[in-house]
């Protein structure tokens, strides 16, 4: 069990500087997100994209505002939990239990949904088979490339993921590349190096190709994939790895009790507080009379949702609002020499 002052769901900006704003103040918080890196939609949807509108920033690019808020919250050393969902939220005393997909657990007064628009979840294969082999031999995300070594790896998907790992894997596997289509979607150098392997002998490819069947006792033995011609070959291996995107819905958030409307949470602006105590809701996922879905938006809803956690985490103390600029406590935390 993991207690701690706050729990933040979601490791987008908003995420990212809400915890910086809970450290500042003395607060311990940990931050759990469904994807396997940092970042959020920064990361996912436009790293290379230019951003305007980030006060005193003239441009800067997803990645770029994901790793300054990084390189922002690395004094403090907070744990975060990628990979991971958070599924279930309900109420123990005066604290909120929470648990994750992977059995993980959390006490804590104050949860601060910072998801964005909810979870991205990666698309997946179509055989209902697969289920039972995800993550033992079935994986949508590689976190340790480690396990297959010296193995069959069959990559299904045409964009840059999965022709990356094909280029990479095939270092040390045997890697099959199967994609529905005959052209790819990723960059034309990346193209162009899996057609060399492929020529090779390095890669099989197998294009206008879908995954129809997979078949294995406790781990995957073999899969069979289809033409669109209706041609079916079987293949064995030991990994199915799928790259098809990712899509985001609201998830296990729509069972916790929330006042949920054309899938965001309403809250207060005082506190950005749900309609359940000590739970809030900053970012894209909060709605509110006047709402505006801007980063620095997020940063402002945070700021006061983190000050607002205060009081359930420190109900026998009194918080005292400081300058960053001449609060010798606040440049303490950050390790910064006071004058």
């Amino acid at each position: 069990m993991n207690k701690t002052d706050a729990l933040i769901i979601g490791a987008g900006p908003t995420g990212l500087f809400t915890a910086h704003q809970l450290k500042l103040i003395g607060l311990d918080c940990e931050i759990v997100d469904n994807l396997d890196k940092i970042g959020g939609q920064c990361i996912e949807l436009y790293p290379d994209k230019p951003i305007y509108d980030i006060p005193a920033v003239p441009e800067c690019t997803g990645e770029e505002l994901t790793n300054n808020l990084i390189n922002q919250i690395k004094p403090f050393n907070i744990k975060t939990h990628l990979g991971e969902r958070v599924d279930e939220v309900k109420k123990d005393g005066d604290n909120w239990f929470v648990k994750t997909n992977l059995g993980k657990t959390f006490l804590t007064p104050n949860v601060i949904i910072a998801g964005g628009v909810g979870s991205f979840e990666p698309r997946k294969f179509s055989p209902k088979e697969c289920e039972k082999f995800e993550n033992k031999s079935i994986f949508y995300s590689v976190k340790d490339k480690t396990i297959f070594e010296g193995k069959t790896v069959s990559i299904f998907g045409g964009g840059d993921s999965a022709l990356d790992w094909a280029v990479e894997l095939s270092k040390s596997c045997k890697v099959n590349l199967i994609h529905r289509r005959d052209d790819f979607r990723g960059a034309q150098a990346t193209v162009d190096k899996v057609h060399e392997l492929a020529k090779s002998g390095k890669i099989n490819l197998f294009t206008k190709y879908q995954l129809t069947n997979v078949s294995g006792k406790d781990n995957l033995e073999s899969i069979e994939i289809k033409h669109d011609n209706k041609d079916i070959k079987t293949i064995k291996t030991d990994f199915a790895l799928g790259f098809f995107g990712l899509i985001m819905q609201l998830g296990p958030i729509a069972d916790w009790g929330l006042n949920i409307d054309k899938k965001t949470v309403a809250v207060d602006t005082e506190k950005f507080e749900t309609n359940q105590k000590g739970i809030y809701a900053v970012g894209d996922i909060c709605s509110y009379p006047g709402k505006l879905k801007l980063i620095l938006s997020g940063f402002h809803e945070g700021a006061l949702a983190a000050r607002a956690c205060f009081k359930l985490a420190r109900p026998n103390e009194k918080y005292r609002f400081e300058f960053t600029t001449s609060s010798k406590t606040i440049k303490d935390r950050l390790g910064v020499k006071s004058d």
